[in-house]
């Protein structure tokens, strides 16, 4: 069965502020666990002024505080600024404080402007090999797995648990896709990011992948906008939202939050940003929920995949909170309330995958 995940980016609307955004952000998540969504993941950005969420450990405790059985996650935390120690350590307490419901999703993408790169990496300067050690690094961590000839070996990451969350390396390229598979973790591809060559890249990863402590075998999803609405004609009006916005983003301009309909609407588009557009949208799925059920689908077999993730980003909270109601509805997601035992036995779920791999 095909499963349906979330990307929240606390998004700051037009005339709103970032409190509002994260505020909104938890409105999601709880919809999400009503509805039966798989996993909610939240962003990493950096001095950038229509997206709140810039610490995404914290704000995954505060999710989780606040749902009862989604998976919560970082979609993710941008690995190259920071200590793999320090994130295991982080992650580490997160899911000993929510067993069995934490991800840890981790990028190489600066996740923000040069000067924010520069003032979180202030004195250090971090390479694409540096990356594929650091990913190793965390892995190990997390897994209590140093290897003898490491720089720190014998070290532990704390508190110590006896479950693992789950790790995931996000990409938008082949690049990603082989450390991810050198490395034995799961990988979700960013179609939302990079509309081409991402069946490409999923395919090597299943072709390269070496089991590890954490996945026995590969573990895949993939990534994109989505604007679902009750007609085509209004979807398409959420899309335009994100149509000027990455118009924007492409020119250079600093927009002061996320535009509004209206905004979008009256727009002047240039004929070189009509193009733009066009090719933008190879990287969302738009339309009613017949429509957008069948080009998720068509997504999922694509990249032969059994989870999407769905991005929404729009200016008015009840149009994104819509659009995922109507996804579910398509879908005929449902969710029960787990029973203790039902909870426990997930919580175990990942280390004992993790002794079967070492077995095999």
């Amino acid at each position: 069965m095909l499963k349906l995940s979330i990307l929240d980016q606390s998004p700051i609307s037009h005339g709103s502020d970032a409190r509002v955004a994260l505020q909104q952000t938890v409105q999601v998540a709880q919809l999400a666990d009503r509805l039966g969504y798989h996993r909610l993941w939240v962003s990493e950005h950096h001095d950038a002024p229509t997206l709140a969420g810039s610490t995404p450990e914290i704000l995954i405790a505060h999710l989780a505080a606040k749902t009862s059985r989604l998976r919560i996650g970082s979609g993710g935390v941008m690995l190259p600024h920071y200590s793999a120690y320090k994130v295991a350590e982080n992650f580490r307490m997160l899911e000993a404080l929510y067993p069995g419901r934490i991800d840890v999703g981790v990028g190489r993408a600066p996740g923000g402007m040069p000067r924010s790169t520069m003032a979180l990496q202030e004195g250090k300067q971090r390479g694409a090999v540096d990356y594929m050690q650091q990913v190793a690094d965390l892995r190990d961590y997390l897994t209590d797995a140093l290897p003898e000839d490491h720089r720190f070996y014998g070290l532990t990451a704390s508190p110590v648990v006896d479950t693992v969350p789950e790790m995931w390396l996000l990409g938008s390229s082949d690049g990603s896709a082989y450390v991810a598979a050198q490395q034995g973790t799961a990988f979700s591809f960013a179609h939302f990011i990079n509309g081409e060559g991402g069946t490409g890249a999923m395919q090597m990863y299943r072709d390269r992948f070496v089991p590890s402590r954490l996945c026995a075998s590969p573990e895949t999803s993939v990534a994109i906008f989505a604007f679902c609405a009750d007609t085509e004609k209004e979807a398409d009006k959420l899309a335009s939202v994100l149509d000027l916005s990455l118009v924007f983003l492409a020119n250079g301009q600093r927009a002061d939050g996320v535009p509004t309909i209206e905004m979008a609407q009256s727009y002047p588009y240039s004929r070189y940003e009509l193009a733009l557009v066009k090719e933008n949208r190879k990287r969302m799925v738009v339309g009613d929920k017949v429509s957008v059920k069948q080009q998720i689908e068509a997504l999922a077999q694509a990249y032969e995949t059994n989870e999407v993730i769905l991005c929404t980003n729009t200016a008015r909270l009840e149009d994104r909170l819509h659009s995922f109601e109507l996804v579910a509805e398509a879908f005929g997601l449902h969710v029960g309330t787990p029973s203790a035992d039902t909870t426990a036995a997930h919580a175990r779920d990942i280390p004992f995958r993790a002794q079967h791999a070492e077995e095999e």
